[in-house]
């Protein structure tokens, strides 16, 4: 695995502690937001630390119900249309008011080449400006969620970003990058007064906000540790005072020192193995002229290989619900009765033979080592549960830096990924993982290309059906087909663990987002 350098990190230390005061609160994570665009990235650490200064038209409020935020409201004016009133009297960082042209232009963004968050506004048909405080969004099809969709999609300033040749999303597949990689004007509650990539990122509160802000902090710095051992040290030392996650193995360590404790909870995240499904010769194998994963034996093998029971205990020391779909509990449509594949390394072994790889293959596993609780770990156990149907698994463990451009242009054959619905609805998930991939946005993480028309046509009513029993046997029945089909081989649900001092309050909430408007400096 491979972590920062002790240069790197004596460097954070030293930009940590230079800063004296007591409204400084220093946040520390295992990795660093890959760039500062809120439209490059639909990653939950990305979009969570920019969710900081730039702001959604739909909010979420500490239980994450529905909240106001850019817009004051919102109503269904007809089946396919949707009309949201802004916020008067808003400004972005650099002072230009917030208006529904930067809203045409922000939705407009998201939808262009190196946009990741197509799957969000994949369904807009059009959007319309009323007048400068009212905006229109018309969709190809009825979308009683728009709202819950729209939660993590930032609106940007149209002026700024032709200002500083930002109109596009940067494209992380391909490593280029613009202003908006490194500056940022939101008009969210915080600004970014510095950058520095992989190193620390300084956030100050923004004094002209439209709303309230609970934090007393003035300043935030937030700086990437990847060494697990290294980032647990520097909070109980004192030298950061909020961090995350918190190795499972070191819940009990922090929770007993004087100074700091484990703010622990379950989170929306399932973390799943992706297949190529779709490629005649499956890359990074020894495989030629066919793709095993094309055959659902082989990924049936695959999924009844793995001791996920053996992963929960050895791996994830409890600290994780086994899964047998792409959502977990908390999710609007997790069906609770489904079950997981037996594990059964002979039934594997003997669907390896019937689909003719006895004697197994070779092959690449793509893994973050930095994004998910014990990723690296957990896929160490992949390859070695693997290992006894005979297929040699070389693994490439990475920092997410060059994990996810590489696996998002699916140059991959078999790949981690942990999804968290941003709506709390398992529509996001079989839209973005499920789906068929096409050119507007539908499975675009399905990163694999699993493919089932079936599940692609109830999806979309599934998005249209306002009936919750209706709608829920549609999602069960489009999980079902999923399951069948092994589409995807589900892992489990992490649980979420934060270091914190016992100086500082804050809200944790179930997706993982960290709003620094929440997070005080208590006496």
């Amino acid at each position: 695995m491979k972590f920062q350098t002790k240069t790197a990190l004596a460097l954070a230390m030293v930009a940590m502690v230079s800063v004296a005061g007591a409204q400084t609160i220093r946040v520390a994570n295992q990795g660093d937001a890959l760039s500062m665009d809120p439209h490059s990235l639909n990653e939950s650490l990305q979009l969570s630390v920019t969710g900081n200064v730039y702001e959604p038209l739909v909010g979420r409020n500490k239980d994450l119900s529905l909240a106001p935020a850019l817009a004051t409201s919102w109503k269904m004016t007809s089946p396919t249309v949707w009309r949201f009133e802004l916020r008067r009297g808003v400004q972005f960082h650099d002072g230009t008011p917030f208006t529904a042209d930067d809203v045409l232009f922000s939705l407009g963004r998201t939808q262009v080449e190196g946009s990741d968050m197509k799957s969000y506004t994949n369904d807009f048909k059009e959007v319309r400006k009323i007048d400068d405080y009212t905006v229109e969004i018309e969709t190809r099809s009825p979308y009683p969620i728009l709202p819950d969709v729209l939660t993590l999609v930032y609106m940007m300033s149209k002026k700024w970003c032709e200002t500083n040749q930002a109109t596009t999303p940067v494209d992380r597949r391909k490593g280029i990058e613009n202003a908006a990689s490194f500056r940022a004007n939101g008009t969210g509650p915080f600004r970014v007064r510095e950058r520095q990539p992989n190193v620390r990122t300084v956030f100050t509160r923004n004094g002209s906000y439209w709303g309230a802000i609970e934090s007393n902090a003035s300043e935030i710095i937030y700086t990437p540790i990847g060494n697990d051992a290294t980032r647990v040290a520097a909070l109980l030392s004192g030298e950061v005072d909020v961090m995350e996650p918190v190795p499972v193995q070191d819940i009990e360590r922090v929770n007993t020192s004087p100074n700091t404790r484990a703010v622990t909870g379950p989170e929306l995240r399932t973390i799943f193995l992706g297949m190529d499904q779709k490629r005649d010769e499956l890359l990074y194998s020894s495989v030629k002229g066919k793709n095993p994963f094309k055959d659902k034996r082989v990924r049936q093998a695959f999924y009844q290989a793995i001791d996920i029971e053996g992963i929960r205990k050895t791996v994830m020391r409890g600290a994780a619900n086994p899964s047998a779909q792409l959502v977990g509990p908390g999710i609007n449509g997790f069906q609770a009765d489904m079950k997981r594949l037996p594990y059964d390394v002979d039934a594997a072994k003997k669907l390896m033979a019937e689909a003719g790889y006895a004697n197994g293959f070779e092959l690449t596993m793509n893994c973050p080592n930095d994004r998910y609780v014990n990723d690296g770990r957990v896929c160490q156990a992949v390859a070695a549960n693997l290992a006894r149907i005979n297929v040699k698994i070389n693994l490439q463990a990475e920092t997410k830096g060059t994990y996810f451009p590489k696996v998002l242009r699916r140059d991959t054959s078999f790949y981690m990924l942990g999804w968290s619905p941003a709506t709390y609805d398992a529509h996001n998930a079989l839209n973005a993982l499920m789906t068929c991939v096409d050119d507007k946005g539908a499975g675009q993480f399905n990163l694999g290309a699993y493919c089932n028309p079936k599940v692609d046509e109830l999806t979309k009513r599934i998005q249209a059906e306002t009936d919750k029993t209706q709608r829920n046997a549609m999602i069960r029945e489009a999980f079902a087909i999923h399951a069948t089909d092994i589409g995807h081989v589900p892992l489990h649900q992490q649980a979420l663990a934060w270091g914190v001092s016992k100086k500082v309050k804050l809200v944790q909430m179930a997706d993982n987002f960290m709003p620094f408007k929440w997070m005080s400096i208590v006496k």
